[in-house]
């Protein structure tokens, strides 16, 4: 089939579009329909295109009619000036090997961020920079006028376990010490549990905590809870609680969509870290998982470079103990709808950015997932 006789299309349908967005390579949590929604909470509002064949009816099967999908967040700016941001998170999701397609795609949803009377559009689909179709995207991307993005909101490098062997196997490809920690864990009384949603305030209390020690923004509960909330009670989320003598010590709270699960939130206290909880944590989220018919289990976030000297060295070290892969991806590329508005606003303006950026950017930056 011809790639002209593509056509995006809206759909409103919470089922048929993860029905859809399940078929893709790759599907992402923050393409779902219920990340769309949550996002309204904060003023963004969702719209998600799918390109079918036009000449197939609506309702044909997404194996036959859908070859790529994007939810795209569309954002005003401010209600007295008419101009708004988009961003597509993690997205679009389609089969970047097709290079018809990939065209087909990037060229509708520059002509989407037209119709929608954005500044610039941002897109930061998680294709690998060191494979061949990494190497095509950055190409077409630049030769189309996009531009490597100063904001990289989500994470552009991650580790990533793979949970298709059996959980011998799993633990046998961790460093010996932890493997060692696990069996400490469990030795000394740490117990990891299942939380619900009546365990939110106690999680979300250990994140509190966590923030403040670490220095991240923490938001009011009643913005997590609306996440929270809404992915637990769909199967789409899973909270862990680890606790020491009954008393809680640390958590984490898994997402899944499709073949993955992703290690969003984590929280702990300084209390009996030395009987390694969250190393007993993880190796129950991650069986969880695979449990759950996950064959990959997503670290979310790695350093931009592998030295010490890193930010995430430590971090990342840990979950590489895990057995992890390091991936590096493309990262976020913007498209500049309007070429002098977009580099005054990234540019030109620096301290009326950081304003910008602290009121408007903030609601989707590395608190988007509570990192």
């Amino acid at each position: 089939m011809s790639r002209d006789a593509l056509a995006p299309r809206e759909i409103k349908a919470p089922k048929e579009w993860d029905q859809h967005a399940l078929t893709m390579p790759e599907p992402h949590i923050l393409q779902s329909w219920a990340w769309g929604e949550t996002k309204a909470q904060t003023g963004w509002t969702a719209r998600r295109l799918a390109w079918s064949d036009e000449n197939l009816a609506p309702t044909a099967s997404a194996s036959l009619a859908v070859w790529a999908v994007a939810s795209m967040l569309v954002r005003r700016l401010n209600r007295r000036v008419p101009l708004a941001v988009a961003y597509a998170p993690k997205g679009p999701l389609l089969d970047w090997t097709d290079e018809e397609l990939r065209l087909r795609v990037v060229r509708d949803m520059e002509r989407e961020a037209r119709r929608a009377g954005t500044l610039f559009l941002k897109i930061d689909p998680d294709v690998r920079v060191d494979s061949p179709e990494g190497v095509a995207v950055v190409e077409l991307l630049r030769r189309r006028g996009w531009v490597v993005s100063d904001e990289q909101i989500q994470y552009r490098n991650t580790v990533v376990s793979d949970l298709s062997p059996d959980e011998d196997a799993l633990l046998a490809r961790m460093k010996p010490k932890w493997r060692y920690n696990i069996r400490l864990a469990e030795r000394k009384g740490i117990c990891v549990r299942d939380g619900s949603l009546l365990d939110l305030p106690t999680f979300y209390a250990l994140y509190t905590e966590t923030g403040t020690r670490d220095g991240f923004l923490v938001r009011p509960f009643g913005y997590y809870r609306a996440i929270w909330e809404r992915f637990l009670a769909e199967g789409l989320g899973h909270l862990l609680l680890t606790e020491f003598g009954g008393e809680p010590i640390a958590g984490l709270i898994l997402f899944r969509y499709g073949p993955t699960a992703w290690y969003f939130y984590g929280a702990s206290t300084a209390k009996a870290r030395d009987l390694m909880p969250n190393h007993a944590l993880q190796w129950a989220a991650m069986r969880w998982a695979k449990a759950h018919g996950c064959t990959r289990y997503d670290w979310w976030g790695a350093p931009n470079a592998l030295e010490e000297s890193d930010p995430m060295w430590g971090v990342y070290r840990f979950k590489q103990g895990f057995g992890g892969e390091f991936i590096s991806h493309i990262g976020a590329w913007d498209f500049p709808v309007n070429k002098g508005l977009y580099w005054a606003y990234t540019r030109a303006m620096p301290r009326v950015l950081d304003i910008m950026r602290k009121r408007h950017w903030s609601v989707v930056g590395r608190d988007l997932v509570g990192s």
